[in-house]
């Protein structure tokens, strides 16, 4: 008998179909049911000897809630027995109905997850956001809840691995060989989803509120894509192949796919290509293949709409351009589709937000650190500068937009355009993580440039992660006022012009496990900060810490 091994998460809903995505222990047949009657079912295709089905539901009533349950062969597996927490449940939109009530969306985001502890254990970070966010919205079912779920990358960490998986581990091969306690193949990438996702809150909160994800370089290795010599480097180890070509395989089965809409899916001939097949592995580690060699052949940016909100999630890892002579964030088709996409359909959205696992706009002394060290890895400064350059950008992490400072001021453009004029939306928002605080942060363009959409930087993380002290103290110093002139001096001497856009902090810095919720009404938008807090006695909830009118 089929049991589920992991899932379900409900991936995408709209007014009238949703996606839910599951792994069962062999092959069988997926269903979700639905209480209204609604439902769809699929077979499981196959990957690594694991078994997927990402189950298409049709019927569904635009503007309500109902609750599904997932059957194997028939056989109900979800919700699990004895289950302590309320049925989950698809809410589908009814965009006419919202528009005219003045009913709000949400979108809660964050990024850089490590998997929490067993039960009873101490957690030495701290409570975690998505376990927290989960037990509020168990103890209020038909209270507040989000919409959408936005997950910004580090969803599993192929580098930093928990006690009990180096354990595993360590009992699966010896890790006196590379890549020692990492993350070798699929197999072990699976285990790092089950350590992630099987956590009993997490769980039930991915099973009811639809989840965007993107990746960053944890989910294959800590400054995946920083340079070209990075990956050259990379490429002569012995253990680096296998890492990202099953890292890339277990991204597009446990992430990728549920980021796709129905319409996607049924046109997507990787998608086709691997169900068909009674293994889809060879098929995918293929497509896998390809993507390492060619990155601008595969597209991992994806777009969403919820009503008028459009969502654009950039690939901001795997599209880059690494040659020093033309380094950019994006290939020229990444950014030929995302300029596409967001100047598509003038007027038809009211807020655009644009999801980079890497912030655009970064404190003003990192910011200008990173553009300095791009160019003196270029050699502006000459060879012996361009090595110490090159050794700076990997100890610490220079490769945020600022180090591509042509695809900075691309993104500049592009959203200046996008905001100006009469159809313009009323916000253009650009949600990011990666950097282990909080922020929010308002960029200003020259008169003749300024758009009329008000724009923001809005950074959150991490949602369960450290934060030590070190980090604290040079973010703060990175918005301070000598830390931009600290920063404007390290510029100079790199020759590096001004950037197209000022900016200032406008929250922040916030430091802890946090989620950051975005609430729109029409052309009004909302933004919220929860951070966790413990209690005595043990547990933890949510604690609002800022909220903040963006657009009236």
């Amino acid at each position: 008998m089929a049991t589920l091994r992991l899932g379900p998460l409900l991936r995408y809903a709209d007014g009238s179909s949703a996606t839910v995505w599951v792994e069962a222990s062999r092959p069988c047949t997926a269903e979700a049911r639905c209480a209204d009657g609604a439902g769809g079912s699929t077979r499981t295709f196959q990957v690594a000897g694991h078994h997927y089905a990402l189950i298409p539901v049709t019927g569904l009533t635009p503007g309500t809630t109902t609750a599904y349950e997932v059957l194997l062969d028939g056989v109900r597996v979800w919700p699990l027995p004895d289950s302590p927490f309320p049925p989950s449940v698809i809410r589908t939109a009814d965009d006419g109905e919202r528009e005219a009530e003045g009913d709000a969306f949400r979108v809660a985001f964050g990024s850089c997850r490590w998997a929490a502890p067993a039960a009873g254990e101490k957690d030495p970070v701290g409570a975690d956001a998505l376990d927290t966010l989960a037990t509020r919205m168990a103890a209020d079912p038909t209270g507040e809840r989000p919409d959408v779920l936005l997950l910004l990358g580090d969803q599993v960490y192929a580098d930093e691995v928990s006690h009990d998986t180096r354990d595993w581990l360590a009992a699966r091969r010896d890790l006196s060989e590379p890549p020692g306690a990492e993350v070798a193949d699929y197999e072990e990438y699976t285990h790092l989803y089950y350590e992630s996702w099987l956590d009993p809150d997490v769980r039930w909160l991915l099973s009811t509120v639809p989840s965007c994800m993107i990746f960053d370089d944890h989910d294959i290795a800590d400054d995946w894509n920083t340079s070209a010599a990075w990956l050259a480097d990379m490429r002569d180890t012995p253990w680096w192949r296998e890492r990202l070509l099953s890292g890339l395989m277990s991204y597009w089965v446990h992430q990728h796919l549920g980021n796709l809409t129905p319409a996607e899916l049924a046109t997507d001939p990787l998608y086709a290509a691997v169900r068909e097949s009674p293994d889809g592995t060879d098929v995918l580690r293929a497509f896998a293949a390809r993507a390492d060699a060619d990155p601008d052949s595969v597209r991992w940016s994806y777009r969403r709409d919820f009503g008028r909100v459009r969502l654009l999630m950039v690939d901001s890892r795997a599209a880059r351009v690494l040659d020093e002579d033309r380094r950019a964030m994006l290939n020229p088709g990444a950014e030929a589709w995302v300029r596409e996409q967001a100047l598509a359909d003038p007027g038809s959205c009211d807020h655009l937000l644009i999801g980079t696992s890497l912030p655009w706009l970064l404190p003003h002394l990192v910011h200008d650190a990173e553009a300095w060290d791009e160019a003196l890895c270029a050699g502006e400064r000459g060879a012996r500068w361009a090595r110490f350059g090159e050794k700076l950008r990997r100890a610490a992490d220079l490769e945020h937009w600022a180090a591509f400072t042509r695809s900075f001021t691309a993104l500049a453009d592009l959203i200046a355009e996008v905001g100006s004029g009469p159809q313009a939306p009323a916000t253009v928002l650009v949600l990011s993580g990666d950097v282990h605080h909080a922020y929010a942060a308002e960029p200003t363009w020259p008169e003749a440039s300024r758009p009329d959409a008000r724009v923001l930087q809005l950074t959150c993380s991490p949602v369960h992660n450290a934060i030590p002290l070190y980090i604290k103290a040079g973010f703060r110093l990175g918005w301070s006022g000598l830390g931009r002139a600290l920063g404007r001096r390290l510029a100079r001497h790199g020759r590096v012009p001004r950037p197209p856009v000022t900016w200032r902090r406008t929250g922040g810095p916030w430091f802890g496990n946090m989620l950051m919720t975005l609430t729109v009404r029409g052309r009004s938008a909302r933004l919220r900060l929860d951070r966790t807090r413990g209690e005595k006695g043990g547990g933890a909830r949510l604690e609002t810490v800022m909220e903040s009118e963006l657009s009236a």
